[in-house]
Parts: C-alpha cells; structure tokens; sequence
C-alpha cells in the first residue's frame, strides 16, 4: 500500500513559479512508474507529466511542455513538479499518482493505469 501526499499548491499571478510535491509513505517509490494529473473545476481530470524508473525518460502533456518539469528523489522518496510560466488555464487541482511497474522505460500517460492516488493540492493562477 502507498499513501501519496501532494504540497506546494497556492496562488500565483500568471507568469509565476511553483513546485509541487509528492512525498510517499508505506511503501518505497524506487519501483513505481509516478505520474502528475489535474482536473480543472467542470473538467475531466488530464494527463500532465509522468516519469520512469530511475527518471530517465519522461513525458509531458503539450499544453505544458517546456514550462513544467517532472523529477523524483527516491532516496527522499519524493517526486516533484516544477512550474514555470504559470498560465490561468493552468488553475486546476492536481494529483500525484503511482503505480508499479517492472521495466525502466517504462511510461503511463491514463489516469486508470495508476493505482495509487494523493489527495491533490490547488494551483490557482491569476490574470
């Protein structure tokens, strides 16, 4: 079992930065593909960024290519979101997902692939 917490959510004026965080606990996250979602209020929940084992490969979603970065620290057992140039559009709840996974390269981009779910945290950002 994994419990994920997200932190680091606010408010911001677009233009901005946040960095996000996913800090797991009961199980380590060494062997866990790690994904970011978020679901703007009267929208499906979207695909944001994902990560691999190791971090080596890693893939983002086009509406934030370039502006956001996904990492992990599985010695911290943490995994992070680092945004920049934060938009309005980009005003959502967002979660952090895991779910195991046995090859390196391997990447999850839907949300029911993911087994494991945080509560989520809010990034408003404003005009």
């Amino acid at each position: 079992q994994v419990q994920l917490v997200e932190a680091g959510g606010g408010m911001v004026q677009a233009g901005d930065s946040l960095r996000l965080s996913c800090a797991a606990s009961g199980r380590t996250l060494s062997r866990h593909v790690m994904g970011w979602f978020r679901q703007a209020p009267g929208k499906e929940r979207e695909f944001v960024a994902a990560i691999s084992l190791g971090g080596d490969n890693t893939r983002y979603a086009d509406s934030v290519k370039g502006r956001f970065t996904i990492s992990r620290d599985d010695a911290k057992n943490t995994v992070y979101l680092q945004m920049s140039n934060l938009r309005p559009e980009d005003t959502a709840v967002y979660y952090c997902a895991a779910q195991p996974a046995s090859f390196s390269s391997t990447l999850y981009y839907g949300r029911r692939q993911y087994s494991y779910w945080g509560q989520g945290t809010q990034v408003t950002v404003s005009s």
